[in-house]
């Protein structure tokens, strides 16, 4: 195993369990406009990938050109559920206090959904000045660039970080820049798991790679 100098962390489903929430959101504001998926569609199209993308799908299912203020209406529904129902991944504020080499996060979110998860989770202390945002540079994964850009303002290069993801577009994000890549799969999704470096099913046992 590489001697890594950082841990770059995905934000949605590494560091906050916000991704069953998200896609519920996702999937009934879906279905209002009569795109008719239910959770599991949701989790196999629209995990890890930007909510442009995820719009135009909906858009294609539901047979419309538009979907009027929906990111908006998307932001603030998911916002307040994030505020009652979000927690963070189990076992992951004590790997965090236990890492003895740089981290970061970067995530395909906006910065104040980022920063808002954090918070609520008691995370945003750990990452106040290291989060990076695809919406900084209006570049979204599988594009390596918000991975590439977190590992040179550390002054490091990819294959001295580790990134640990949890979806296929984020990992493809990851190989394609170079790095070393951990799935974070407490699910023991076999097509994950075939494609990293290695795996893990608990946040704890990070530490033993590092």
């Amino acid at each position: 195993m590489a001697d890594f100098k950082a841990v770059i962390f995905d934000c949605d489903g590494v560091l906050v369990d916000s991704e069953p929430i998200s896609n519920r959101v996702l999937v009934d504001m879906a279905n209002e406009v009569g795109a008719n998926i239910n959770l599991q569609y949701a989790f196999n199209h629209f995990k890890g990938n930007s909510l442009k993308k995820c719009i135009t799908l909906i858009e294609e299912l539901a047979g419309i050109s538009s979907v009027t203020e929906f990111e908006v209406e998307f932001r603030r529904r998911s916002f307040e559920a994030f505020k009652i129902e979000l927690e963070p991944v189990p076992g992951v504020e004590s790997l965090i206090k236990d890492l003895k080499i740089p981290y970061c996060v970067a995530s395909s979110g906006p910065e104040n959904k980022i920063r808002l998860n954090l918070e609520l989770t008691g995370l945003l202390k750990y990452f106040e000045n290291n989060i990076f945002s695809c919406y900084s540079i209006n570049k979204w994964k599988p594009d390596p660039a918000v991975f590439l850009w977190a590992a040179d303002q550390m002054k490091l290069q990819p294959s001295e970080c580790l990134i640990v993801e949890d979806s296929i577009l984020g990992i493809q994000a990851a190989l394609s820049g170079g790095f070393t890549v951990c799935a974070y799969n407490p699910d023991d999704d076999e097509s994950i798991e075939n494609i990293v470096d290695f795996s893990i099913d608990s946040m704890l046992k990070l530490k033993d790679y590092l």
